[in-house]
């Protein structure tokens, strides 16, 4: 069996999740549900819809946070949109991946289909399919070997939400290469959208998230897709994302990747949890303000600098000021939090905050190309003092949790920012908002 051979196996086998890891996946869902409510009225959102409209007529699926209804490839891209805009939802940090953004948004939109047309899918079936989503977009990360050049969390995200599509859509296990090859053919996005800043980085999400369902609607219309789409001399791991397959097909099945999903307690660049979780744990333990601060150092692998060692620049956008530490940093330090409201002009030329953010270093050190930890932070007090803390992992990291009550006050805060109707399935029972129960 070859590698491609073994992940499509995993795809369509028959699976029973430990209780641990569907807990672990229940409350990853409410996470990401609550964050794209939260997305409904992030910049951009809102032409997101009004484009999505114009794609046709249909009420197959709900929207987070706003009334109404599209049909599956559009509520897919909206939903998809929101869960990212924000950049407040889950990722595997070792594998560099939002999965639970694409899968989400495009198994919700065919599992709401199917309830519409009157063929519901039992909740603990739509469970394992974004158990099993989640653990092959993670998988291709893992497998990488060499820093991204396309935006992994649209690309790997993209073939997992396909896979996991196919598991709840009668898609027959002889069509889940197709669907595997039709979902690499609409792959796409690059990492020049992150360093721009650009509102594209949630688009190309959202774009994954239809394509993953069209990919599944094209296979079960019998349309077929290249079978060596992974492994072949233009696949993935060739034209992607440099990696060795094998890293992840060797062990599938071995253990389930979402139980190691971090959750954000930040509405920010995840590259910049270890700073600012170290900030908050010195206001809050220390009862250190920004006067106090001489300087804050960020010693960090290479990606983390590239991602989030950006200038302050009064021009900025919000999706560049969500990666930008020395703003960030001094959100923290001033206002002991991180609320995606403030991304605004206002702040971006507010005089006060730039000098506590000209106080902020990032500083890159020799590691592997694609890791996001471990990091050290230091901050150098007025008084002479010295905070220096390694970060083995970051807030919300699995092996960090965040205390429930962190984690209930973000969902409170997530969902208060909705545009509008917030469906209580959300925030009571997200299984039955993602079958539409």
């Amino acid at each position: 069996m070859t590698p491609t051979q073994s992940i499509l196996a995993f795809a369509a086998a028959a699976h029973t999740l430990p209780p641990e890891i569907a807990a672990a996946a229940t409350a990853l869902l409410g996470d990401t549900l609550a964050v794209g409510a939260a997305g409904s009225s992030a910049p951009g959102a809102d032409g997101v819809y009004a484009a999505a409209q114009l794609w046709g007529a249909g009420d197959d699926a709900p929207l987070l946070g706003r009334g109404g209804r599209l049909p599956a490839p559009a509520a897919a891209f909206v939903n998809g949109f929101q869960i990212h805009s924000l950049e407040w939802d889950a990722v595997h940090e070792v594998a560099v991946v939002h999965a639970m953004s694409v899968v989400t948004a495009s198994l919700h939109a065919v599992c709401a289909r199917a309830a519409a047309r009157g063929a519901a899918v039992a909740p603990d079936r739509a469970l394992v399919a974004l158990a099993v989503g989640v653990d092959i977009a993670c998988g291709l990360g893992l497998a990488a070997t060499e820093g991204m050049r396309f935006f992994r969390p649209a690309t790997a995200g993209l073939i997992g939400a396909a896979l996991a599509c196919a598991r709840v859509a009668g898609t027959p296990p002889a069509a889940f290469a197709d669907v595997l090859g039709l979902a690499v053919s609409q792959a796409s996005g690059t990492m020049q959208a992150h360093v721009e800043g650009s509102q594209a980085l949630p688009l190309q999400i959202a774009a994954a998230a239809r394509a993953a369902v069209t990919a599944v609607d094209l296979a079960n219309a019998g349309l077929t897709g290249p079978h060596d789409a992974l492994e072949g001399p233009f696949g993935y791991f060739k034209l992607f994302d440099a990696g060795v397959i094998e890293r992840y097909s060797a062990s599938i099945g071995s253990g389930w990747r979402i139980g190691d999903v971090s959750i954000k307690p930040w509405p920010s660049g995840r590259a910049a949890h270890a700073t600012l979780g170290v900030l908050a744990a010195m206001i809050r333990d220390a009862g250190v303000t920004a006067a106090q601060v001489h300087e804050v150092q960020a010693h960090v692998p290479p990606l983390v600098g590239r991602m989030i060692g950006r200038p302050w620049v009064p021009q900025m956008t919000p999706a560049y000021a969500r990666l930008c530490l020395p703003l960030l940093a001094a959100l923290m330090l001033s206002e002991g939090r991180i609320d995606p409201r403030r991304f605004e002009a206002a702040t971006f030329t507010d005089a006060n905050l730039r000098a506590i953010g000209d106080r902020v270093r990032v500083i890159e050190v020799a590691g592997d190309a694609n890791a996001l930890s471990p990091q050290r932070i230091v901050v150098l007090l007025n008084d002479g003092r010295v905070l220096d803390r390694q970060v083995p992992a970051t807030p919300g990291h699995p092996a960090n949790p965040l205390p429930p009550a962190e984690q209930a006050a973000k969902l409170r805060f997530a969902l208060s920012l909705a545009a509008g109707p917030v469906d209580p399935r959300i925030r009571d029972n997200p299984l039955a908002w993602l079958v539409d129960a």
